[in-house]
């Protein structure tokens, strides 16, 4: 049985340890005991351990076969640079703001795969673009997600399933997509759209850079936008505060303290967007792909609409999240996902096996994608 270990056992890294527990030996990594204390009732082994201690945490990767990287995206790079220079093949949702392939050199030297941004968006909206890039001329890609609370509760109407820090960043890095073949830059939360979802409602949609690889992989596709999802209204709270600088990374002075605006803003924000016990949240997610297939003009929807799993309390973001992780660890420990080098996850879409396998993992897992075709 090959060994695993889960760095970062937070609300979706503690769902990724509980799944693979079913196939490999599992053990969960954090520095929170309180996070390792739940896991552990699921049987499955843990150790406390600071990541930012790099000696030690390379001394933890030394046992393991195999690493799930879930930590907050901060410290993401440095993470996936300490588990490739211990030689071992990583899959990665700590979704960290810089470029993944200034590892690639690294990786391949150290004759690793690092299966980078493998959750739901990015992730398995990769997996699919990067399947269909593969069997038709895609002229337009749009990709519309987003985890919402089922009771819109006053004044956020949102809860995090992410560190707090990661969500904000959504807020204020710049949003990049492609318009006729030239990269687009805007703030985020930019060109607001008010769009149904059956089963959910009237949702407003808004520009976040959510493409991150795609930007350099698939530049033979001169449309593609990504667009974050939030009840109406949301934004205009969001953008107040960002203006107002409470989402600064610049120190300021109170009465002689150095503080980061951010960090005292996560900190406020923090108990208003954590969901409470037994609250309920779903994932909705709309892909839509058009192009030339055979001759004809073809278009792809993919419809994402999950819940709350009360059966086994599993959020929802956390299953669509962690389970596309999951199934991607499956394919490099069978051996039949061998790339080196860092892979977003459009590479793991390309072979129709990697993609069914992807596929029916989420389906047993009641995770499923409505496709329809025009």
């Amino acid at each position: 049985m090959k060994k695993v270990v889960v760095l970062g056992a937070g609300l979706v890294g503690k769902a990724m340890a509980i799944d693979l527990a079913k196939t490999f030996d599992v053990t969960s990594v954090d520095i929170n005991e309180e996070a390792l204390k739940f896991v552990a009732q699921h049987g499955i082994k843990t150790q406390q351990v600071d990541f930012t201690n790099l000696s030690q945490l390379t001394q933890t990767l030394e046992p393991f076969d195999l690493v799930v990287g879930a930590v907050p995206g901060f410290m993401g790079l440095q993470t996936v640079r300490t588990v490739i220079e211990a030689g071992k093949n990583i899959a990665d949702i700590s979704f960290f703001p810089e470029d993944p392939f200034q590892l690639d050199d690294l990786a391949k030297k150290n004759n690793v795969t690092v299966v980078t941004d493998c959750g739901v968006a990015p992730g398995m909206g990769n997996i699919i673009l990067g399947y269909h890039n593969r069997r038709m001329k895609i002229t337009d890609y749009e990709c519309l997600v987003g985890g919402l609370p089922v009771v819109r509760e006053w004044p956020y109407e949102y809860k995090a399933v992410f560190s707090p820090i990661d969500v904000i960043e959504e807020y204020i890095r710049p949003a990049r997509y492609v318009q006729q073949g030239a990269v687009i830059i805007k703030e985020a939360l930019s060109d607001p759209e008010l769009i149904h979802f059956d089963g959910v409602g009237t949702l407003e949609s808004w520009n976040s850079d959510g493409l991150r690889s795609l930007i350099k992989t698939m530049p033979n596709i001169p449309n593609m936008i990504e667009k974050t999802l939030r009840y109406p209204g949301c934004i205009e709270y969001l953008r107040v505060l960002r203006e107002s600088g409470f989402f600064s990374y610049e120190a300021v002075d109170i009465k002689g303290v150095k503080v980061r605006p951010i960090d005292v803003t996560a900190k406020l924000l923090f108990p208003k967007w954590k969901l409470k016990p037994g609250e309920e949240e779903f994932t909705v997610m709309r892909i839509r792909m058009t192009g030339e297939e055979n001759g004809k003009t073809k278009t792809y929807e993919y419809n994402l609409l999950d819940r709350t799993d009360n059966a086994t309390s599993t959020l929802s973001m956390a299953r669509t999240t962690g389970y596309t992780c999951t199934a991607a660890l499956h394919l490099i420990a069978d051996g039949k996902f061998t790339r080196k080098g860092i892979c977003p996850p459009e590479y793991l879409g390309e072979q129709e096996e990697h993609f069914n396998f992807v596929v029916n993992y989420l389906k047993t897992r009641n995770v499923n994608y409505r496709v329809t075709e025009s």
